[in-house]
């Protein structure tokens, strides 16, 4: 799934040039290219997909050479996770109704691939013989709050799969440390798997209007009919989530328990806190950075490669410069990012979002 802005990661990622496209890590590779390469280690290339907006086809193309472009799947207008996976579901099951399916985000950090592949392998085999929706859930090791809890049932249906208990949204710092004590409580990874036959059954359960949007183009999907199909159902869908839309509501929800390494990076703070520092612990991002008398500051430079940035006197501070903004926030303000971007691309009708 690589439809999405990555708004808390504004200036840098914008609509035009979200996050996934970037190396926002410093390797080399964006993180649409690492996520391709790490699941191209043990599932065919012509079996993975890319689902993402129309206007960022060219971008996945450029990036990921050498995936048949019928497998970049347009969507014509951003509408959440839901609408995402009920058309890449349908399209599939048109393909193979025996299909089993993988769905994840196409800008998260993996460091232990070696696990993530077994772990995903081991959920495969289950969802094969097994009506479940099945999500990884992540072992937290803090008391996180910008991250949703999943909580599950303390005798497993089979070797490491559980039965989902509760979904939690983000809970305060109290209650997140009493999840992180309880020890059944996973991070919601955003990763599902499962049979394409038993998510569409689920759909048609729980968000039969969505269902039924899609349900009408069987005969339409791959073929030169399916784009137009798409163009004029899929803006009448409901913008809702998957977890929201299906996995609080189905009574087949399960959990796989994990640990390998996982963020989401979903903030400037999640990326400061992964990548590498400098003896002041200032994470520098670009070319000719020069810092004295701060410490505990994040700064990027991607306006220019030519260009020396300077920063003198600061402290926890973010200090992000594009073509066209120049950002500065305090470290701990992260979630925050997305307010603000709301509130320019009202005043600036757009022009810097």
């Amino acid at each position: 799934m690589a439809g999405g802005i990555g708004s808390r990661f504004w200036p840098l990622s914008k609509r035009s040039y979200p996050k996934q496209f970037h190396d926002i890590l410093g390797v080399g590779k964006s993180l649409l290219r690492l996520t391709f390469d790490r699941f191209a280690q043990f599932i065919e290339v012509e079996n993975i997909f890319v689902i993402t907006n129309a206007s960022y086809t060219t971008l996945v193309n450029e990036q990921l050479p050498e995936m048949p472009v019928s497998n970049i799947i347009d969507e014509p207008a951003a509408m959440n996770t839901a609408p995402c996976v009920a058309y890449a579901s349908f399209k599939i099951f048109a393909q193979n109704p025996n299909a089993n399916l993988i769905f994840a985000p196409s800008d998260h950090l993996i460091t232990d691939e070696k696990t993530f592949e077994d772990s995903l392998l081991k959920a495969l085999d289950f969802t094969e013989s097994n009506k479940m929706l099945l999500t990884l859930g992540i072992k937290p090791n803090r008391p996180d709050t910008g991250y949703g809890y999943i909580q599950h049932h303390e005798k497993g249906v089979s070797d490491g799969v559980y039965m989902v208990k509760t979904f939690t949204e983000k809970p305060t710092l109290e209650i997140a440390q009493t999840f992180l004590d309880s020890g059944d409580f996973s991070w919601n990874s955003g990763i599902f798997i499962w049979k394409a036959s038993d998510i569409l059954e689920e759909f048609n359960l729980h968000q039969n209007d969505m269902y039924e949007l899609f349900h009408k183009g069987m005969k339409k999907y791959n073929t030169s009919e399916e784009q137009a199909f798409i163009n004029k159902q899929y803006p009448l869908c409901k913008s809702i989530s998957i977890d929201y839309a299906i996995m609080e509501k189905t009574k087949i929800a399960g959990i796989v328990p994990v640990d390998f390494g996982w963020s989401d990076l979903g903030t400037w703070k999640s990326l400061f806190v992964l990548r590498e520092k400098d003896e002041n612990n200032n994470l520098k991002h670009g070319n000719n950075i020069e810092v004295y008398n701060s410490k505990n500051c994040l700064i990027v430079e991607e306006s220019n490669p030519n260009k020396l940035v300077v920063v003198e006197g600061y402290e926890d501070a973010i200090i992000v410069d594009t073509d066209d903004i120049l950002f500065i926030s305090h470290l701990s303000k992260e979630q925050e990012v997305r307010d603000i971007t709301s509130d320019i691309k009202e005043k600036y009708k757009g022009k810097f979002s």
